[in-house]
């Protein structure tokens, strides 16, 4: 696990008299985990038996707080996170949610809020009863129970607030569910025929044939389990001890406890080990730990105001936090990196090549974070930052060259001057004439300096285009990899809402079959639309984004010239003017070998 070991969990979501609110501590424990997170979340009325299957799950006897009265013991939402024991770089984050029903509370609102946050912030969802399914006590499959409340609770489309949202919507999202039974003592039997655990759920949530109100009261809760979550699974639990001994249950070795008992409670972990999935975002996108807090805060905070958690505006807030902290991270990486590996006076050659490396990983580390980048703005605003940092840079290398150069020009110079062709009556070695050689090397100095310049704008133009390819390129896969993620999402729906159908027609339910295949036929066509139209759309972005990117680079073409345009004017200054009293003398020898003299002044006019 990337953060501190937790030995123990923690409050994350404080149940308190102004209402819910976030507990910092956990949110610091889980903005350090960078990994994916597995999320399991578990609800159900007080007292019966949740925390003992959390700590389970996290390999503990002890941990999240079982009690032993009629009470319920657990206060808000709890959280532990633990190395995943099977799926290696990951991380099991267990949440551990107060008992529902409990009369003490007298607020059904609030129970109602806890039912959400645990299908909001979970990828797999437990529901913990007592008995059996279809107790009559069990609020979870009354009309006006927990369940057949969610689309009141939760909005999946910030635009949808004032219309009623398919279920279609919900079960692209929603996590996988199980049904934990607990003091199960009946016999896996429907009409004298033994029944899987599984068998015993589905036959609990079939529907009855009929119409009137009876029959419709008693089908909603089950068609909307049915709806949301399409993937189910059922576990049944016997008591696992002597009613005197269950006060002290977690103390107790397995030996002591109903072998039945423990072997379903092995099947239980092991199944969550195996088939709970990451948690992810609309879209596909895994969440880690730190985005895990951050959805949690958002939720809290929208529920506190009075509103609807929307998974929509969430994913929006998400998005936005991480995409710009992704290209924070990624310019980061690349000033870094340049700065390790440069060493003035580079070539143009190695500063170019060290640039692009450089900015494809700092590329690379922003497409692994960010998603949702809407328009690719934060890739624009990263890729703009890195060429900004690379000119300076570019320049800062040209300025040291210069320097280097013309400290060894003078040298040489001095010590060397038949290295540049000059006669010797033109430099006195003894005391040597500091205008002459100052002009030579000014001379000198200018025309390196404009070849540098050249060379270092055709380099530039080349690395810009070079920069813009590998963002296309990197642009590209990353659209890719989401429309494949897209299209994943939308076919695991296509397939739970064909199944669905599939069990209506065996059971007779021809008209809800009929109505289904609305849903399946929007489906379909929003599948089609996602494979043909995703890439117009994408497309589209894809050459508005090069537009900007030619009008930037034409741009800096301007800027550069300009720079390139004061940069040679500096070297074509003339050197410092004499005063007006002064004047040298021109000695030459003239062809019929007379000496001549004559007198400038500092204007350049003879005298």
């Amino acid at each position: 696990i990337q953060g501190p070991e937790m030995t123990s969990p923690v409050c994350l979501i404080e149940n308190t008299a102004s209402g819910l609110q976030m507990n910092q501590e956990a949110l610091e424990i889980l903005s350090r985990i960078e990994q994916p997170v597995v999320v399991v979340a578990i609800v159900g009325l007080y007292r019966t038996g949740k925390s003992y299957l959390m700590n389970k799950l996290a390999g503990q006897k002890s941990g999240f707080s079982l009690g032993s009265t009629i009470q319920s013991h657990t206060k808000g939402i709890w959280v532990w996170c633990v190395p995943h024991p099977v799926k290696a770089d990951h991380t099991l984050v267990l949440l551990d949610t107060e008992g529902l029903g409990d009369v003490e509370k007298g607020d059904t609102k609030n129970d109602c809020w806890i039912f959400a946050l645990a299908i909001l912030l979970g990828s797999s969802f437990v529901y913990n009863s007592r008995g059996t399914i279809d107790n009559q006590g069990e609020h979870f499959l009354n009309t006006d129970g927990y369940v057949t409340e969610l689309t009141d609770l939760i909005k999946v489309k910030s635009q949808a607030d004032n219309e009623e949202e398919d279920d279609i919507h919900y079960v692209r999202f929603f996590p996988n569910f199980v049904w934990a039974v607990r003091d199960f003592t009946l016999e896996l039997k429907i009409e004298g025929k033994d029944v899987t655990q599984d068998e015993y759920l589905e036959n609990a949530l079939s529907l009855r044939k009929g119409t009137g109100k009876k029959v419709s009261d008693y089908n909603l809760p089950r068609q909307c389990i049915r709806n949301f979550f399409p993937t189910r699974k059922c576990f049944v639990f016997v008591p696992p001890t002597a009613p005197e001994k269950m006060k002290n249950m977690e103390f107790l070795p397995e030996t002591e406890l109903c072998p039945t008992f423990v072997q379903a409670t092995r099947e239980f972990y092991h199944y969550v080990f195996q088939q709970s999935d990451v948690k992810k975002l609309k879209g596909g996108h895994k969440v880690t730990g730190r985005m895990l807090g951050s959805l949690a805060t958002t939720y809290v905070e929208t529920i506190r105001s009075g509103a609807v958690p929307c998974l929509e505006n969430a994913v929006i807030a998400m998005a936005q936090i991480e995409n710009e902290s992704a290209a924070r991270e990624g310019l980061t990486a690349y000033q870094e990196g340049m700065k390790q590996s440069l060493n003035f006076p580079e070539t143009q050659e190695e500063l170019s090549q060290k640039h692009a490396h450089w900015e494809k990983q700092a590329l690379e580390i922003f497409m692994k974070r960010s998603f949702k980048d809407e328009n690719h703005e934060h890739q624009n605003n990263l890729a703009v930052s890195i060429h900004h940092m690379f000119s300076k840079l570019t320049e800062s290398n040209l300025t040291f060259f210069l320097r280097f150069y013309f400290l060894f020009f003078l040298s040489s110079l001095y010590f060397f001057p038949q290295l540049f062709h000059m006669p010797y009556d033109h430099i006195n070695l003894d005391c040597p004439n500091e205008g002459e050689k100052e002009r030579v090397a000014l001379a000198e100095q200018q025309i390196k300096a404009e070849e540098e310049r050249r060379l270092q704008i055709e380099r530039l133009y080349q690395d810009e285009k070079q920069s813009h390819e590998e963002n296309l390129r990197q642009l590209k896969l990353k659209m890719e990899e989401e429309m494949e993620k897209n299209r994943i999402e939308a076919e695991e729906a296509l397939n739970s809402k064909l199944k669905e159908q599939e069990e209506l027609l065996k059971r007779g339910f021809e008209q809800q079959s009929r109505m289904m295949q609305d849903e399946i036929n929007d489906l379909k066509k929003d599948k089609m639309i996602h494979n043909i139209g995703s890439a117009l759309v994408e497309g589209a972005k894809t050459a508005i984004s090069i537009l900007e990117w030619k009008e930037r680079r034409k741009l800096t073409r301007e800027r550069e010239m300009a720079r390139n345009k004061k940069y040679e004017l500096g070297f074509k200054q003339k050197p410092p003017k004499q005063s007006s009293n002064s004047t040298k003398k021109e000695t030459r020898t003239s062809a019929n070998g007379q000496t001549e003299q004559k007198n400038h002044s500092a204007d350049g006019s003879s005298v």
